[in-house]
């Protein structure tokens, strides 16, 4: 009798702690942030085997996750009328891989057109600059058609492109990188980009952990101009319950029409 109340002991304390862990593990989930697109675009995770370039002697070859724009850049919808989309309900598709071994920043060579690929970095507060931005100017990616649009673009001058930077110069300090600069609207850059990248900022700024931080440029084809940029974010101690976000942000001017192939561009009519 004596042993089977022993058995039934281990037995509910057993159980007990089965339940604790599933607790533990439902609380772990990621927060998915609020934006204000309303359109979400709900996609698989992403296999593995993405190739980058190497940064300051880091490995050139990972066996990490791949972002939609590699693994099927045709899940992303084209472009309908709002500039920023969420993917796979706003989860990234880094992989265990990743968070583990991931570290610095990489960034992929250019294509036979000279064009960008993935950024990829392991983001802590150490790697954010502390001088001012120099000078970009004699940086031309792909695409760059620049032309001015007096009374519609609100910057001075008012210029429709932007060398937009994959990783922002305020997380990483890299400014004249050809490896990190895609021509991208200043609606895109400023407007949309920038709020996304203020959030991870501001959160490393603070020397709140790591973020794995991923921009992947989306082209089409043989076209110069970038469709848009496949953002993803997720803080890694707290297990993406500060940052975690999985976006993509159309490069569109509100009152200009864009041609991608070659990245000249009109007035819409």
């Amino acid at each position: 009798m004596k042993q089977k109340k022993t058995k039934l002991l281990w037995s509910l304390i057993l159980l007990g702690l089965i339940l604790a862990w599933l607790v533990y593990t439902r609380d772990q989930t990621p927060q998915i942030p609020q934006v204000t697109s309303q359109d979400t675009v709900v996609i698989e995770d992403a296999g593995s085997g993405v190739t980058v370039a190497a940064s300051e002697d880091k490995p050139a070859s990972r066996e990490g996750s791949l972002s939609i724009v590699d693994s099927d850049p045709d899940k992303i919808p084209d472009y309908e009328g709002e500039a920023c989309i969420i993917l796979n309900d706003g989860i990234p598709n880094f992989n265990d891989w990743d968070i583990e071994n991931i570290s610095g920043e990489h960034f992929s060579e250019h294509d036979e057109l000279g064009r960008c690929g993935t950024a990829v970095a392991m983001l802590d507060r150490s790697m954010m600059p502390t001088g001012p931005r120099g000078d970009i100017g004699e940086i031309h990616p792909t695409g760059w058609r620049q032309r001015r649009y007096d009374g519609l673009i609100d910057s001075d001058p008012p210029y429709l492109y932007n060398r937009s930077h994959l990783i922002a110069y305020a997380l990483t300090g890299q400014n004249a990188n050809e490896l990190n600069l895609i021509t991208g609207t200043r609606y895109l850059n400023y407007d949309i980009m920038r709020p996304w990248e203020e959030e991870v900022m501001d959160y490393i700024a603070e020397g709140r952990n790591h973020v794995l931080y991923r921009v992947s440029p989306l082209f089409r084809d043989d076209e110069l101009l970038s469709r848009g940029v496949e953002m993803e974010a997720y803080s890694v101690e707290d297990k993406g319950k500060g940052i975690c976000y999985h976006v993509f942000i159309y490069n569109v001017q509100p009152g200009v029409e864009l041609d991608y192939r070659t990245g000249a561009n009109h007035l819409a009519e």
